[in-house]
């Protein structure tokens, strides 16, 4: 029997979230829950700057979930950050605060990866069902809706609405009258508008609500009896009623015992979950326990297994575009040898690296699906900006300046928009997997013999079998001309 403690934490725009669990002959079983309601996304101002004051609220929620984590392996955390995090303009500054105080990274995830992650925690958090579940997760800044079987989601969309920034559109003064009621329930049938008709005709057996708003809507139906179980469209008519009868937050907040914090953002989120049951004819919500920081404790798990869904996507790509995967699988090996050979002099350890690095030779060539002609350049945009389930928003960007850089000029400042530590790592990362598409460039069935790499600080020497570059003089033309790039980086390249 073996058994090993994860954690993961939610950075979300209402609230933040930490979540410790053990896993135990592949069971998982949660040792702790923690929940402080920061309102990260009330701190953004009209030009999308966090202020310093939620910033330091939010600073000072982290360090106490910090001691919680103190028995915690890096390899077995995981941090994410969702709506906000990604809006804010400042918010570079705010992860590096909060990476230093925690010791680890903070991952920023897009709306289709937040939509996955909270699929796959809601879904082994409750009931299996036959046919299609329909998910519903309601954030401060944004709202997410999966349609998906077992535990695949199948269509996934995250809508930028949410408790925080509708209750800060239409009732942040805390009144609650029909007109400001009427305005923003316009507000979310307008954002649900180009995606009613695509859900509608999907369908679904089952609807399963996660997040803070969901169950506080829960707790007041079920306290006033308009739901027994779950929650009802019925329900939420009889709601919105008494909502409009108590005409303040303050009132709403002593009636429903509300915590204050919660209270101001309720009738927000009370509208989206409203309008949303109103557009797609949901007569019943089921509540899940789980939503994404459970789903980020599965998939850190897939990780830990080696069942990692990032070389999933990576296949999947290859596949859906028709790159030659005989040429990626050779390019890849040479990239992986010649890491073996730089680890130690490079500081290249982790095991990040030769993920990346093997996903990035995989993938260079996809930039060819346009055209060849500045192909590196392609690729990199579409890995920025593609849908990769499974990968952060700081992996597609690495991912994509790998790929930008992989052929042609290479500068040494090539890699400055990454982060100060990860632009040196990404550099050296970079000059292997150019190596190894020089290598390979003839694009023989039989690979390259593998050279072997020296090292002193940034000069790098390959040597090759007696003879052989003798025998391949464009190999040698190409390496003569590699080297004259890498000298532009910083980088001297000898052979022989």
């Amino acid at each position: 029997m073996t058994s090993e403690d994860v954690a993961a934490i939610d950075l979300g725009s209402n609230s933040f979230h930490m979540i410790v669990a053990r896993i135990a002959n592949e069971h998982v079983q949660v040792l702790d829950r923690l929940r402080e309601m920061v309102q990260l996304a009330a701190g953004l101002d009209d030009k999308n700057r966090l202020s310093e004051e939620s910033q330091q609220r939010a600073l000072d929620c982290l360090a106490r979930f910090g001691q919680r984590l103190r028995h915690i392996s890096p390899e077995q955390l995981r941090i994410v950050g969702t709506n906000t995090l990604r809006q804010a303009r400042n918010g570079a500054e705010f992860l590096g605060r909060a990476a230093e105080l925690l010791g680890h990274g903070v991952e920023i995830i897009s709306g289709q990866e937040e939509a996955r992650l909270i699929y796959l925690g809601v879904v082994h958090s409750v009931a299996d069902v036959a046919g299609r579940r329909l998910v519903i997760d309601i954030g401060g800044g944004s709202t997410e809706l999966i349609i998906g079987e077992k535990f695949e989601p199948l269509h996934l969309t995250s809508l930028k609405m949410g408790c925080v920034s509708l209750s800060r559109a239409c009732f942040d003064d805390g009144k609650i009258t029909e007109s400001r009621l009427r305005e923003a329930e316009l507000r979310v049938q307008l954002r649900l508008e180009p995606v009613r008709e695509e859900y509608v005709e999907l369908g679904w057996q089952v609807v399963t609500g996660a997040s803070g708003t969901i169950k506080a809507i829960q707790e007041v139906v079920t306290r006033e009896g308009w739901s027994q179980e779950g929650i009802t469209l019925e329900g939420l008519r009889r709601l919105r009623a008494a909502l409009l009868d108590t005409g303040h937050v303050a009132t709403a907040a002593t009636r429903w015992q509300l915590e204050p914090a919660r209270a101001k953002v309720f009738p927000g989120g009370f509208i989206v979950l409203h309008g949303l049951c109103e557009a797609l004819n949901i007569e019943k919500i089921e509540v899940s326990e789980g939503a994404l920081r459970e789903g980020v404790i599965y998939d850190l798990l897939g990780r830990i297994r080696h069942e990692d869904v990032r070389d999933r996507t990576i296949a999947a790509v290859i596949n859906r575009y028709g790159l030659d995967q005989a040429q990626a699988e050779r390019v890849n090996a040479t990239a992986r040898n010649l890491l073996r050979q730089a680890r130690g002099c490079w500081g290249l350890e982790e095991e990040k690296f030769t993920h990346i690095l093997e996903w990035a030779a995989r993938l260079h060539e996809i930039g060819m699906l346009l055209t060849y002609n500045q192909s590196h350049k392609h690729g990199a945009y579409i890995l920025q900006h593609a849908d990769l389930p499974g990968f952060s928003q700081s992996d597609q960007l690495f991912l994509a300046a790998l790929i930008q850089h992989h052929r042609r000029a290479f500068r040494v400042d090539a890699f400055a928009h990454l982060p100060g530590a990860v632009a040196s790592q990404a550099l050296r990362l970079c000059v292997l997997l150019r190596l190894a598409v020089v290598l390979n460039r003839a694009r023989n069935r039989q690979p390259p013999p593998s050279p072997t790499l020296s090292i002193i600080q940034q000069r790098l020497e390959l040597q090759f079998p007696v003879g052989w570059l003798d025998e391949h003089p464009l190999t040698r033309a190409d390496l003569e001309g590699e080297a004259r790039f890498m000298k532009k980086a910083g980088f001297r390249l000898g052979f022989g």
